[in-house]
């Protein structure tokens, strides 16, 4: 089986039920999230070994969320323990033309407060053959950044593959330091991911005849943003998602993988959204596993895609499916027919 290493921020999530906005809610429902977690639980429930790797409060929310991951599978044990507190954020869920909102409250929170001596990377690593970070951990404090840079360089030292999804978040850092900082971990970074905003707001690659806020998505823009990062930083294989957004409800979704001879795209999928946090890190472990298991590029772009599809009707961060779901619908079985 193989061994993948994810490192990140695990949060609490306080959203109000259905689509209530958060002035009215009276109760909230409880999950737990976070980039990496997202990637650590999609692999686990493919039969992946998944390591999350994350610093919690030691208390009972910072065991409560660690319970979270076992429940999935997930391998918890390099999980360090210290820090004041779990990180939270509040998500109202749109509907229709009203878009979602996050509220975050983070602020220093265990894993912000991270010491490059919490983790013993090369223990970590052991019999490992990937390992997967976002622009998220990072943007977290000059000190995560610092230890993702650490995690980075023992990997490629031991040979393992490295991928990151850019995910820039404006309310963590500018564009600016997003642009410095991921530009020098960019060296270790064999498989890039990226939507369709986060080449643009990361490193200035703009998508032309492109217009994210009337869904408009041009394939011949987004081929020259795939190509010119892989000439700026000389990734393997770089792989844009691409959401046309009719409406927080719903939206069209498909993918492009360029490696570096071909461009492939997905089909494209128009989805009725229960929940779409995650949406973008079910699509990476949908992609982390397909070249775990030597899928043509074709086919891991259109698995990634159709995991990520489903995960879009799922309520929280996580994608609960498994790999036989993600082959009945990436093979045609779209019709949400009863099964029985």
């Amino acid at each position: 089986m193989s061994k993948v290493v994810c490192f990140g921020e695990i949060m609490l999530r306080l959203s109000p039920p259905g689509n209530l906005r958060f002035i009215q809610a009276n109760s909230f429902d409880v999950v737990y999230g976070g980039g990496e977690a997202n990637v650590s639980v999609s692999l686990a429930n493919f039969g992946v070994h998944a390591v999350y790797v994350t610093k919690v409060p030691d208390n009972p929310i910072g065991q409560a969320a660690v319970n979270e991951l076992r429940k999935y599978g997930v391998d918890t044990g390099f999980i360090a323990r210290g820090g004041e507190r779990l990180g939270i954020y509040f998500l109202e869920t749109g509907a229709s033309q009203r878009p979602s909102k996050v509220v975050y409250d983070r602020k220093y929170s265990s894993i912000s407060q991270a010491q490059p001596g919490d983790f013993d990377w090369n223990a970590i690593f052991e019999g490992a053959s990937w390992f997967h970070f976002t622009g998220i951990t990072p943007a977290l404090g000059d000190n995560v950044a610092e230890i993702t840079a650490e995690a980075c360089k023992v990997a490629k030292e031991k040979g393992l593959t490295v991928s990151c999804d850019l995910n820039f978040r404006k309310n963590l850092w500018t564009s600016e330091k997003a642009g410095k900082v991921m530009g020098g971990l960019m060296k270790y970074v064999d498989v890039c991911i990226a939507n369709e905003e986060d080449a643009e707001k990361v490193f200035g690659i703009k998508a032309e005849d492109t217009d994210i806020s009337t869904g408009k998505l041009s394939h011949e823009g987004y081929k020259k943003v795939a190509r010119e990062l892989m000439q700026r930083f000389g990734f393997k294989k770089v792989a844009i998602t691409l959401r046309g957004s009719i409406s927080a409800s719903d939206n069209n979704w498909a993918a492009m993988l360029y490696d570096g001879n071909e461009y492939y795209f997905s089909r494209n999928y128009a989805i009725h959204i229960v929940d779409r946090v995650g949406g973008g890190d079910s699509f990476a472990a949908g992609l982390i596993y397909s070249f775990l298991n030597n899928y043509s590029p074709k086919d891991a772009v259109d698995f990634a895609v159709a995991a990520s599809c489903l995960k879009h009707s799922i309520f929280g961060d996580f994608n609960h499916v498994s790999v036989s779901e993600v082959k009945a619908l990436m093979q045609g079985d779209g019709s949400g027919r009863v099964q029985r």
